[in-house]
């Protein structure tokens, strides 16, 4: 078992790899403690495989997973925590915008104070977009009054875990697991390490506005029942609107101010019928979740493990080649050092 394990989800990141590994390995090399790199790829349609694997022959300590599709980056972290052998299991990004300099800082927080989690939060962010910045800080301050003051503020999914916690969060029955809320979620002792968000070092950010939103209501569907409350209110909303304009219909029908005019019976349609599909909707979602549930269905398909075909190797006493990959192969040979 190695003292560290550091889990990265990749998905098309074969721009930003070498910059990655070149600012990575130093770092753990110099821990003086044993580490694997466990690189998840979720499916990557570019050049990604190819550099994983040349990155693999002069850097023994990498172990590369292979998602059969792509299933997400909290499907691809999944996979990357439940096959991860380290006593403590670090998370990160591959685009650099975390600096891997922070988790020799990490470990040594854990080791030292004893601590289950460590969390990296974000002090400066100014290299993000003011919209980012804006729709994360909405994100973080909804997310401390629905689950609670113990979700940090601006802790993405860069942090370390001890051995304890990703069993603990591997018993979890999550079907679609949002981590930045279930590790505080277990309460167990945390602290936290500083550091400023950097530019992404190459390439295009692979969580758009539309994943931000899916996190969101994940987030929020997943950890609490009061949207489903809220419908409640504002139906009672409804309601109330709806009986005072009835009594003001009759005060003005007694008094003979009755002006003829489908305005308002429109509005009042349309804002009783958005109301309901509001409602509709939010109940829909939590029907989903449990649809999806009842499925059981695996949040991510591992196609291919190099530890796996490694312990093969050893139990035949022979060398059994990875499977072949040949996505963009002209362009991607490029990545590939020579033997």
């Amino acid at each position: 078992m190695p003292t560290l394990s550091v889990v990265v989800p990749i998905y098309n990141e074969e721009e930003v790899l070498p910059s990655f590994a070149e600012r990575l390995r130093p770092v753990l090399d110099g821990l003086g403690e044993t580490y694997e790199v466990v690189a998840v790829d979720d499916g990557s349609r570019d050049a990604t495989p190819l550099v994983l694997a040349g990155m693999q022959r002069s850097w023994p300590e990498l172990r590369v997973i292979r998602l059969s599709r792509n299933c997400g980056h909290q499907g691809a972290l999944t996979a990357g925590l439940h096959r991860a052998h380290g006593a403590y299991v670090a998370s990160i990004d591959a685009d650099l915008q975390d600096p891997p300099e922070t988790l020799a800082e990490m470990l040594r927080l854990a080791q030292s104070e004893q601590l289950d989690i460590v969390y990296g939060v974000r002090t400066d962010r100014t290299t993000d977009t003011p919209f980012k910045r804006w729709t994360a800080g909405a994100y973080y301050n909804l997310m401390r009054r629905v689950v609670g003051r113990n979700v940090p503020s601006q802790a993405g999914d860069f942090r370390l875990l001890s051995r304890a916690t990703v069993d603990v969060l591997r018993q979890l029955p999550e079907n679609r697991p949002v981590y930045r809320l279930l590790v505080p979620w277990t309460g167990l002792p945390s602290g936290e390490v500083t550091y400023v968000r950097e530019k992404r070092a190459a390439g295009e950010s692979k969580y758009p506005l539309s994943k931000m939103i899916r996190l969101a209501v994940d987030s929020i569907t997943g950890f609490t029942a009061a949207p489903l409350r809220l419908a409640t209110w504002l139906g009672l909303l409804g309601m109330a609107a709806c009986a005072l304009l009835a009594v003001f219909a009759f005060v003005a029908y007694l008094n003979g101010s009755v002006v003829p005019g489908w305005s308002s019976l429109i509005v009042i349609t349309v804002f009783l019928g958005a109301l309901q599909l509001l409602c509709l909707g939010l109940l829909g979602e939590y029907v989903a979740r449990i649809y999806v549930s009842a499925q059981g269905r695996p949040n991510y398909f591992v196609g291919y493990d190099s530890a796996e075909d490694a312990e093969r190797d050893e139990s035949h006493g022979a060398a059994v080649p990875a499977p072949p990959i040949v996505p963009r192969q002209a362009e991607a040979e490029r990545f590939v050092p020579a033997p």
